[in-house]
């Protein structure tokens, strides 16, 4: 299970690559992303989004609120389709997030690790 930025061009042979924000990376086309999916529903919602700003000195409290929002439908419902998978292949979380150790995609691959038994 590895996060990889959407501008990075790095792309995992055999990976489920997924989008894990909910806007599009700017600048990016879809050809260039080679996106399996793109699920807005794993992103945190406008209002998290908003509240958290990308401030590291957040990121604990944001995180926190952001797994809140993944035990919900619909996005537990996408972590389960996503633990299916990655049962049988690597999963690469694509996201546009320059700081990507305090980022959504982050605390996303945490869960699905645990979910797996990984962590």
């Amino acid at each position: 299970m590895t996060v990889v930025r959407a501008y990075d061009g790095t792309h995992e042979p055999g990976a489920y690559r997924i989008l894990v924000d909910r806007l599009w990376p700017r600048g990016v086309s879809k050809d260039a992303a080679a996106l399996d999916e793109w699920s807005t529903d794993l992103a945190p919602t406008s209002d998290l989004r908003r509240w958290y700003g990308h401030d590291p000195a957040k990121f604990p409290e944001f995180r926190q609120r952001y797994r809140d929002e993944l035990d919900r439908a619909p996005a537990s419902d996408v972590v389960d389709h996503l633990v299916a998978i990655a049962a049988d292949r690597p999963v690469a979380l694509v996201t546009a997030t320059r700081d990507v150790q305090h980022s959504g995609a982050t605390v996303l691959r945490e869960l699905l690790l645990e979910r797996l038994g990984a962590l």
